[in-house]
């Protein structure tokens, strides 16, 4: 019967060429709205990742405590054997050490004395060593807007606006005054390597990046780092993983009487980046949902309206001597074939379009001048495995239970009625 009826539907196409239609655009937009949902949020979560919170942070108890203070004085030390130690227990994982640091930029003239002052937030990576991951992890090479990345010990870069502010060309020295691991007042000279721009205003208004073991020195941070960082291989967060990872190193690793110890937490651990985690689940969750719920309303009216105009032809196939359960059956086949393949088709349809916003994304640059949040510059979409099947619920259950609600009406009805609806 299968057959029969697919062979039905493939030269009737008004029975089945704008149900596939309909029911392929609305699946087409279910999976491309869940992708996009799904990449937005988490890239939003992954900039923030990468520039300052990784999946996972391990840093001592009492940094932890203050760690919105940035209290470098609290660093961890032995950095290197804590590494170490990191990526032999949790492989799955590349492990990086930062330094987070504030200061005063101070650019001198001709004589040697001051001309032109300004604060800036400080990001201490590892910009010489490329092994590390840190200047791709950041997108330095995107960002970059004159110059070029630091090749040399005491290069640094600075942010585009911060550069303009001061006055400062590529190649310029400028002094970096702040404060070391000790207490004291430290003064450290670099050269202006390249300056970058990344979009955001909290980042781009002040900022100076430059090698970690500059900032060692500038600092007296030798072998220590106020943080180290962990980020999952394939690049995204998971939260359950993450909490168990954190659970497993401080069970093992934890001194609650040291306040120098190393503590780890998870991205959803650390201060207002867990409210954000949990927002942005829920938010992928309702807003896929609501828009499930929408195609799947409009799927069944479809499927409503299609099984409605057909009375007259059940009524002429009741005529012929055609049993209604046999008649309501089929109807119901039918839409289950086109549910099938309209899902098919919106399923394939949506992974593409999702594909090209992944794989270019959307560029909102122009619209987020002025943000003081890190929101990605570039919108991209994801594919996930959801994204697979998400469309079967509206594409396939929806059509088909427009049609079984509408196929009810045959059984209320005399076929006297069904006739006289025939002959009109």
């Amino acid at each position: 019967m299968i057959h029969f009826l697919l062979k039905g539907l493939w030269r009737d196409k008004s029975r089945s060429r704008l149900p596939i239609i309909v029911v392929a655009t609305g699946v087409m937009l279910t999976v491309f709205m869940h992708a996009y949902i799904t990449g937005f949020m988490g890239d939003t979560i992954e900039m923030n990742v990468r520039f300052t919170n990784g999946h996972v942070k391990v840093m001592s108890r009492a940094y932890a405590e203050l760690s919105d203070q940035i209290p470098n004085d609290l660093a961890l030390l032995n950095t290197d054997e804590t590494i170490s130690l990191l990526q032999q227990k949790f492989p799955d994982l590349e492990w990086t050490d930062r330094i987070q640091f504030g200061g005063l930029v101070d650019v001198p003239d001709v004589k040697g004395e001051t001309k032109a002052q300004g604060p800036a937030i400080g990001f201490a990576i590892h910009l010489l060593n490329t092994q590390k991951g840190d200047v791709d992890r950041l997108q330095l090479a995107k960002a970059l807007k004159m110059g070029r990345l630091p090749q040399q010990p005491t290069e640094a870069m600075l942010s585009e606006e911060f550069a303009k502010k001061l006055g400062l060309k590529i190649g310029d020295i400028f002094t970096l005054m702040g404060s070391s691991m000790n207490g004291s007042m430290t003064m450290y000279n670099f050269t202006l390597a390249g300056t970058v721009v990344f979009g955001v205003e909290i980042m781009d208004r002040g900022s100076i990046i430059a090698d970690i073991e500059d900032i060692r020195q500038a600092l007296e941070m030798q072998n220590a780092s106020g943080e180290l960082l962990g980020f999952f291989k394939d690049g995204f967060y998971d939260d359950e993983k993450a909490d168990e990872i954190a659970a497993e190193f401080n069970a093992a690793f934890g001194n609650h009487d040291d306040p120098y110890a190393p503590i780890m937490k998870s991205l959803s651990q650390q201060g207002s980046m867990g409210l954000y985690v949990e927002m942005a689940k829920l938010w992928s969750f309702y807003v896929s949902l609501i828009f499930i719920i929408a195609m799947s309303l409009v799927l069944w009216n479809a499927g409503l309206l299609g099984g409605l105009r057909r009375y007259g032809e059940v009524g002429l196939r009741i005529a012929i001597g055609e049993e209604k359960m046999h008649v309501y059956k089929t109807m119901i086949y039918e839409s289950l074939l086109i549910g099938i393949a309209g899902t098919i088709i919106g399923t394939i349809f949506g992974l593409s379009f999702a594909y090209l916003l992944q794989r270019f994304g959307l560029d909102i640059s122009g619209a987020m001048e002025g943000a003081t949040l890190m929101f990605p510059a570039v919108i991209k979409a994801r594919i996930t495995i959801t994204d697979y099947y998400i469309g079967f619920f509206p594409g396939i259950v929806s059509t088909v239970l427009g049609t079984v609600l509408s196929g009810i009406g045959i059984f209320k009805r005399q076929t006297a009625s069904l006739f006289k609806e025939l002959e009109s």
